[in-house]
Parts: C-alpha cells; structure tokens; sequence
C-alpha cells in the first residue's frame, strides 16, 4: 500500500467514525443553534457593512461640499 493511499483511506475511515460518533450530533446541533441566534440578532453581512460605511462616506464629503456652498454664498463670494 501507497503511503498516500494509506493516508487517503485513514482520512476516510475517521472522517466516516466521526460521523457516526456523538461529537457529530453535537456539532450538527451546535451549529443549528448558532445559526438560529445569529438570525435573532438581526447581523448584516461584511459587505453590506462595507457598503453602508462607502454611502456614509460619501454622503459625509457632499455634506462638507454643500455646508462650504452655504458658507460662501452666505458672505456673498459665489
């Protein structure tokens, strides 16, 4: 026998023991209960977070741009 072929077939015989042992269960539960948490709490993704911190930084540069317009049409240099 091949040592990778030997290393390929321990992999799957531990990966098949460690389905049908109890961690599994509790790692497949584990998870269910995570994920049922994390929808409860409402979380946005990284990319909408992203997405939303551009939008804000974006709207923040215009509203510098439009308070400096104000400003200046204020003393009458347009």
């Amino acid at each position: 026998m091949e040592i990778p072929a030997f290393v390929e077939e321990l992999q799957q015989r531990l990966g098949a023991l460690f389905e049908a042992s109890p961690a599994a269960d509790v790692q497949r539960n584990l998870k269910a209960l995570l994920t049922q948490q994390f929808a409860r709490l409402d979380l946005v993704t990284r990319e909408e977070f992203d997405i939303q911190r551009d939008l804000l930084a974006r709207a923040g540069e215009k509203i510098d741009a439009l308070e400096t317009r104000i400003a200046q049409l204020e003393t009458g240099r347009v």
